[in-house]
């Protein structure tokens, strides 16, 4: 099992570093080291999806962040992320975001976009634990006063509870959204609304902002706080659970009154998304002693 999920991971691998070229069925079976046949079965088998269904998705997403953040043509986002025809650009993008991609690039309202997950990444369900002491960068930074715009779960307390109540897709439309920043957060009680969860994921936009709120979604402001943001070390992405527990652990082994501080309860924790180059990231409110 596990070398057959090494195999689509390969596969994934090469489907990133290649997404604006041609990706014919036996580039992806050279990668994963297997048949054309039993590498599409794989493929499909963990990730829900075909290749050609998987590759489109992330090319019509990569292409909807490029209209959104640079100035470039509808004609030239086609072409860079491997698509034959405008045309046939134009239609794909319609189907999957329900508007077309000349009114998204002038009015880019939020979006699904689609978000993979790597099959490697999809096997860490449960928690290791460290095999070695972990460095991690302790620094304290000031947030100003802003809002954020969330979705909220039924019970959820983490990560993995979350998506079993409310889907992983809502990660991508927080992507989407523009000047927005995706994070998680853990609410303290009076941002809480009964019957809802304590967390929660959203995008952190300016104070001023006035653009959509996606339906389903609420809108809340929050002050200008102080946080103790921990840092690990870059990671492998099949070794993010050792990288959260690292940075866990060093948490609870501080004790911030020693730089004149103490936990700040009447504002929200923060997870970033755990992104290997840059190491895991949390933040923790905290206020003068």
């Amino acid at each position: 099992m596990e070398e057959n999920r090494e195999a689509v991971q390969r596969m994934q691998d090469y489907i990133e570093k290649h997404i604006g070229e041609n990706i014919s069925q036996a580039d992806l079976a050279r990668a994963s080291n297997y048949s054309p046949w039993y590498s599409y079965r794989l493929f499909i088998k963990f990730t829900n999806l075909s290749p050609a269904d998987y590759i489109r998705r992330l090319r019509l997403s990569k292409s909807a962040m490029k209209l959104r953040d640079e100035k470039i043509k509808v004609a030239d986002a086609a072409f860079e992320l491997g698509f034959k025809s405008v045309d046939g650009y134009q239609r794909a993008f319609l189907r999957e975001f329900g508007c077309n991609p000349k009114e998204y690039a002038d009015n880019p309202v939020p979006i699904y976009l689609f978000t993979p997950y790597g099959a490697a990444y999809r096997a860490k369900r449960e928690e290791k634990k460290m095999d070695e002491v972990k460095n991690i960068f302790i620094q304290l930074i000031e947030k100003p006063k802003r809002k954020v715009i969330i979705k909220r779960g039924i019970k959820a307390k983490d990560y993995f509870s979350y998506c079993d109540e409310v889907g992983c897709d809502v990660w991508g439309l927080l992507r989407s959204i523009k000047g927005g920043e995706a994070l998680c957060l853990w609410l303290p009680e009076k941002y809480v609304v009964p019957g809802t969860s304590e967390y929660v994921q959203g995008a952190e936009v300016d104070f001023d902002y006035s653009g959509t709120v996606p339906e389903g979604f609420d809108i809340i402001e929050l002050p200008q706080c102080k946080y103790l943001m921990f840092q690990g070390e870059p990671f492998e992405e099949e070794d993010y659970c050792e990288a959260i527990e690292a940075v866990r652990t060093a948490v609870q082994r501080y004790e911030p009154s020693a730089a004149g501080y103490q936990w700040d309860d009447e504002n929200p924790r923060i997870q970033l998304e755990p992104v290997g180059t840059r190491g895991y990231i949390e933040l923790l409110p905290v206020k003068k002693l």
